[in-house]
């Protein structure tokens, strides 16, 4: 399974892409997408829903694990982000990309152990759990960690979550035993596809 990572961002939205196979994860790519600096706004989210249309066609990822809005201070900075995470969205959407979105604070807790981790910590992480030569730039760094820590969960990804519940175990039963029944024999030796 191809999982691509994405951190937005107008100025830099960094990518990353993996591959799982079975508990096996190896390095696809990884980069950043710089818009022109200086550009008028719809220049720079055009720039960025056309390069990641392309990567998508390129590489071919079933799922993409996409960083949740923080709650920024600066209202117009927000407001922008989320412009530039709606041409992204829009992108992986037109391509039949199944979007998955994380928070960063749940990417950094299940890469380095901490849910406050800084930019230094993920970068060495995404380094030495893919094996890379040398550390990413930060933006493909948090984009890798994206896409590792769904990879890490594996099968457990794809559960619904939900609010508290007192019985949380009885969903989560009711749906692995229905994930187990979509897959055919209990999913020995299948590869996961996108719904």
């Amino acid at each position: 399974m191809r999982i691509l990572g994405v951190d937005p961002g107008s100025s830099a939205t960094g990518f990353g892409l993996i591959e799982r196979e079975g508990r096996r994860v190896r390095h696809v790519t990884h980069g950043i997408l710089r818009p022109p600096v200086g550009a008028d706004l719809s220049v720079r989210l055009n720039f960025l829903h056309g390069r990641l249309s392309a990567l998508l066609k390129e590489f071919e990822p079933e799922v993409a694990v996409v960083e949740q809005v923080f709650i920024a201070s600066n209202p117009r900075s927000a407001l922008v982000l989320g412009q530039a995470r709606g041409a992204l969205l829009a992108a992986l959407g037109q391509a039949d990309v199944r979007v998955v979105e994380l928070a960063a604070r749940q990417a950094k807790k299940a890469i380095t152990g901490s849910g406050a981790a800084d930019k230094a910590q993920m970068q060495l992480m995404v380094t030495k759990l893919l094996s890379l030569d040398k550390q990413p730039p930060t933006d493909a760094a948090d984009a890798l960690a994206l896409a590792l820590s769904y990879a890490q969960a594996g099968a457990l990804a794809d559960l619904p979550i939900r609010g508290r519940q007192r019985n949380h175990r009885r969903a989560m039963t009711k749906a692995l035993a229905a994930r187990a029944v979509g897959l055919g024999t209990h999913g020995a030796g299948k590869t996961e596809t996108p719904s």
